[in-house]
């Protein structure tokens, strides 16, 4: 059994770690293994190089990278001396970083010159000039006349003891930016007891041992990748392959080759992987545990996971990042049927609770916002007094957004989000119920809803389709298949159909820029 504290931190996390089983692989790195105490002595020399340049306690760093070992190096090395790291994403240009290290007010950078060829060099010698509060760029990669992370590699003179030690568990670790999939993001500010409260609990339901190995392809300036994937096996003691950017095809090469145990993903992921021609002949018998993320497994879906993974125990995981990662996640006695329709339960010794418009918890099986309560919340968003008090209220109940169920015996269903839902013809409609519908069509890949205007019933559903193979199902095909399975006021009245869907960096669709982003003709069925 793992030991439980409130009072560790990162950085007692990682002594710890490197103490009892300082020789073990605690991340593979394009074959090489880098061991626990390996991992403590690189994160120790970027503190001391941090402390020796003048940052103290409490300072933001960010970091915009791909999934390698210099990300987690700075992860630790930052937080384990009380600095505060700023999870970016590599995509970011301009407006967003503009937005992010202003608000966050990151003395430092840590990032690649260029991605995918656009020159991220440039765009950092611009920033410092506009961003008062940022000082110093670390390039990954060398940039002549231009400061590296090498340099906070090669540490410094600077003793980190005494910062190490005042760090309490209670003090920010990461300021997180929401993924924005319904507006702006902002800053979750996620303290080191809640990161490794969400990361122990999701280790101690799984059962998860020094021999299992996950994938590390969850991108980490997200929770599924910091959380769920770095502190869950920090806690652990296990492995963690990395992948520096999920692909069908590299993900496959680690399940047949990377000696991988666990591997969890968002759904989507789990439909592109499937789809790959390589798939069929993957031999997956070590998997153990498959882990969806973000919704329940939709029932096609799962048959094909079971199909495809018959030696695993399939799970949802479910977690916000103001959940600092995990809260709900199935049981592992749970049946199929129970995977295909709820989310599971809380894990840990976390609290929930569905509540109606008044704020009052509602009756078993009825409609209500989910409430989570626990060590796992987060500190509040950076700087944002008043969104901090709309979402976590005086006694510690985070408001998720999210429309759920409870049953009596803990299975948490969920309905749909709060801003998500539409009002079509005086009935409340959740997209998430219609999708799981549409994509359990033979001959649909995805499907996202969102409700329009209409003048007569104010609003209705518009889903947009991603086909499964060349030839896409008709709407009258699929108004049919949905009236045999829903109520006849959330059977779509519009479809668009594409070859692709805008997602954020975790693989969920981008609901709030869905209209904008994908063009073509509406289709209305026969009515």
């Amino acid at each position: 059994m793992l030991t439980n504290t409130r009072d560790e931190t990162l950085g007692s996390l990682l002594a710890g770690a490197a103490e009892e089983v300082g020789s073990r692989t605690f991340l593979v790195e394009e074959g090489h293994a880098i061991s626990f105490s390996e991992m403590k002595r690189r994160a120790d020399a970027v503190s001391s190089a941090l402390l020796g340049r003048g940052y103290i306690p409490g300072e933001r760093v960010a970091i915009a990278g791909t999934n390698q070992s210099a990300w987690v190096e700075a992860l630790l090395g930052v937080t384990q001396v009380g600095m505060v790291l700023v999870t970016l994403n590599v995509r970011y240009r301009r407006e967003e970083l503009t937005y992010m290290l202003e608000h966050s007010g990151a003395s430092a950078v840590i990032t690649p010159s260029s991605h995918q060829g656009f020159d991220l060099a440039g765009l950092y010698r611009d920033l410092r000039q506009e961003l008062h509060s940022l000082r110093d760029v670390f390039f990954l990669d060398e940039v002549p006349g231009e400061a590296s992370f090498a340099e906070l590699r090669a540490g410094g003179n600077a003793d980190s003891a005494d910062a190490m030690a005042a760090v309490t568990a209670e003090a920010p670790a990461i300021i997180l930016f929401t993924s924005g999939t319904t507006g702006r993001p902002k800053g979750a500010t996620i303290t080191h007891r809640s990161i490794i409260a969400s990361g122990r609990a999701q280790a101690e339901h799984f059962g998860m041992l020094p021999d299992d190995r996950m994938c590390g392809h969850m991108p980490f300036n997200h929770v599924g990748g910091v959380t769920c994937t770095l502190v869950a096996s920090l806690v652990a003691r296990s492995s963690v392959a990395l992948l520096e950017n999920f692909t069908p095809r590299g993900a496959i090469e680690l399940i047949a080759h990377g000696g991988l145990t666990l591997f969890s993903g968002v759904p989507t992921m789990f439909v592109l992987m499937l789809a790959d021609p390589s798939f069929p002949d993957l031999d997956t018998s070590a998997i153990r545990l498959l882990v969806a993320g973000g919704a329940n497994v939709e029932p096609s879906l799962l048959a094909k996971m079971r199909n495809a993974f018959p030696s695993a125990r399939i799970c949802n995981l479910y977690g916000l990042s103001e959940t600092s990662g995990a809260c709900i996640i199935s049981p592992l006695d749970d049946s199929d049927e129970e995977v295909a329709s709820t989310l599971g339960k809380a894990i840990g010794n976390f609290e929930l609770r569905a509540v109606g418009p008044s704020g009052h918890p509602v009756e078993a099986g009825s409609d209500g916002e989910l409430m989570v309560k626990g060590d796992c919340v987060v500190q509040g968003y950076w700087e944002d007094p008043a969104a901090t008090a709309e979402a976590i209220n005086a006694q510690g109940w985070l408001s998720t957004g999210d429309i759920v169920s409870l049953s009596p015996d803990g299975h948490v269903t969920l309905r749909g989000r709060r801003k998500e839902m539409f009002i079509q013809g005086g009935y409340n409609v959740y997209p998430v119920e219609v999708e799981n519908v549409l994509t359990s069509h033979p001959r649909v890949a995805m499907a996202a809803g969102i409700g329009v205007p209409d003048p007569v019933l104010g609003e209705v559903g518009r889903y947009y389709i991603v086909p499964q193979g060349d030839i896409a199902p008709s709407p009258d095909e699929l108004n049919a298949y949905c009236m045999e399975r829903l109520a006849d006021y959330k059977v779509p009245r519009e479809y668009v159909f594409a070859k692709a869907l805008p997602l954020t960096p975790v693989g969920k669709i981008q609901k709030a820029v869905l209209s904008e982003a994908v063009s073509g003709e509406i289709f209305r069925p026969r009515r």
